[in-house]
């Protein structure tokens, strides 16, 4: 059966659905992409990611996040090491301290592809 033939149709026998995306992605972007979402499928990262992106400032020392977690600080160090490596946060030693902050491109390609419309366009608010 040919790709046409299952392509759903309304009435007027035009496609009723508009492609989710508009392109496929690249060999090199969805590596990138898919270390990212990796990266998120563990509570223990996805909740770090929350906490240093809603964090006063838009940023987080290692200090302010590890009492937060009922896990050891060096376990902390290693998720935190894990999203840094995966491109969603960046980091900055201060004396004895490292401090972290989400890295905005790489939520807004995430964001992009979860859309799932035009990368370009904004994102519509979930409530509106």
């Amino acid at each position: 059966m040919s790709k046409e033939a299952i392509t759903a149709t309304d009435a007027s026998n035009r496609p009723c659905c508009t492609p989710l995306v508009h392109e496929p992605l690249s060999a090199d972007r969805s590596g990138d992409l898919a270390r990212m979402f990796k990266a998120l499928g563990d509570p223990v990262r996805l909740r770090l990611l929350s906490l240093v992106a809603s964090h006063e400032g838009g940023e987080a020392c290692v200090c302010d996040i590890s009492p937060t977690f009922d896990v050891s600080q060096p376990t902390i160090s290693h998720h935190l090491k894990v999203l840094r490596d995966a491109g969603l946060l960046d980091s900055e030693r201060r004396g004895t301290w490292v401090y972290y902050w989400v890295v905005p491109s790489a939520l807004q390609q995430l964001s992009s592809l979860l859309a799932a419309t035009n990368p370009s366009a904004p994102v519509p608010l979930a409530n509106a």
